[in-house]
């Protein structure tokens, strides 16, 4: 039972890879329904969210946080199947949305690097802090140009089978928090509500920016939005001075 991720340069090969992948282990294959399904669940357009993982927020989009808000969209629905563990997921998003949870395979495929891909790098860099050419992001990077399509499968279809592959009940646990905290942040942005989510015990440590003043109002209007998610126990609102954007 595993969870691989498989992200790619310009190689127009690697979807196929992680299609025939998911096949022959008879895994679940996600890609584009992920966009879908956010786009569904949340009532975004689809092109909206997929414009979030590209190019630098805006202005406006930095005062409203809508690109922020359009990730955490994306992850909370990928986290949904993640948490069911026997996974495909082909998509530029999955070595960031997952980095910090352990035993998933991580892969790369390239085929050279031309234009577009300088220019996403640099797009990620700038908006994530993550460099796609680091090594540390990945397992594995397996080039193209140099196997077929079959090589790659069969490699990555005996990797998946190694023990350090295999989902533990630590990287449950690491799946199911991440889940509840894009869950608990989904619920608020759908409200215009931008916070900091951390998960302690049995608590939910919620930083919000909002005016102090408006503290009784905004815990209570929290509490509300948040009383139909199951996990949460307990609830710890603090208030941070809200500050627009220059």
């Amino acid at each position: 039972m595993a969870i691989i991720t498989i992200s790619n340069g310009s190689c127009s090969k690697s979807k196929e890879v992680a299609e025939k992948l998911a096949e022959k282990l008879g895994y679940e294959f996600l890609s584009r329904n992920i966009l879908l399904e956010a786009s569904e669940h949340f009532n975004v357009p689809e092109i909206k969210l997929a414009k979030a993982l590209e190019g630098t927020p805006s202005i406006f989009e930095r005062i409203t946080h809508g690109k922020e808000r359009y990730r955490v969209f994306l992850q909370n629905a990928l986290l949904e199947h993640i948490r069911k563990d026997n996974i495909v997921y082909y998509g530029i998003a999955g070595h960031f949305f997952l980095q910090h949870i352990p035993h998933i395979l991580k892969v790369r495929i390239i085929a050279g690097m031309d234009e577009d891909d300088q220019e996403r790098r640099k797009w990620i860099l700038r908006t994530h802090g993550i460099d796609t050419l680091n090594p540390e992001l990945y397992d594995m990077v397996l080039r193209i140009d140099n196997m077929n399509v079959d090589d790659i499968v069969a490699i990555l279809a005996d990797a998946a089978t190694k023990p350090c592959y295999q989902i533990t009940s630590e990287s449950k646990r690491a799946i199911e928090n991440l889940y509840l905290t894009t869950k608990i942040q989904a619920a608020l942005m759908e409200k215009s509500l931008v916070a900091k989510v951390n998960l302690t015990d049995d608590t939910a440590n919620i930083n919000v920016a909002a005016l102090p003043s408006r503290k009784a109002e905004v815990t209570e209007e929290i509490g509300t939005l948040l009383s139909d998610i199951n996990g949460i126990k307990k609830l710890n609102v603090e208030i941070a001075p809200l500050i627009v954007p220059d």
